[in-house]
């Protein structure tokens, strides 16, 4: 490697030792504080209500799931028409089949009652949204 590639590693390395030793340090040297309402959570300054451990329907997570499938199916696309030219046709039908995988899931999702948020029915073909 040349000096003028290496440069910005050494300037990054630096600035990553010096804002570690900062925090070390004021770690270190910091005030202790032993109050009565130091150990209790608090966020942005208002005392909680309720419990931590509130139960979450199991359709937050399935929801969530879908979240990042096809969040990451969009950077996949995304990346993909990007580089359409260069890919030619060959990368167009890998998206094609891709894109064909991922709409089955989403019609077998569908049909199993995934996204079926209005009824307490429960899911068919295996799919189980009440997490027990």
């Amino acid at each position: 490697m040349s000096d003028t590639m290496l440069w910005p590693l050494m300037a990054y390395s630096a600035l990553v030792v010096c804002v570690t030793a900062t925090m070390l340090g004021s770690y270190v040297l910091g005030q202790r504080h032993r109050g009565l309402g130091v150990g209790t959570p608090y966020e942005s300054g208002i005392v909680s209500e309720g419990s931590a451990r509130v139960r979450f329907s199991a359709h937050f997570y399935l929801i969530a799931m879908f979240f990042v499938v096809f969040d990451l199916e969009a950077v996949f696309l995304f990346a993909w028409a990007v580089a359409a030219r260069e890919a030619g046709w060959a990368g167009y039908w890998e998206v094609v089949i891709f894109i064909g995988v991922l709409l089955v899931a989403l019609m077998y999702l569908w049909g199993g009652g995934a996204f079926d948020w209005a009824s307490e029915r429960q899911p068919q073909r295996g799919i189980t949204c009440s997490g027990r």
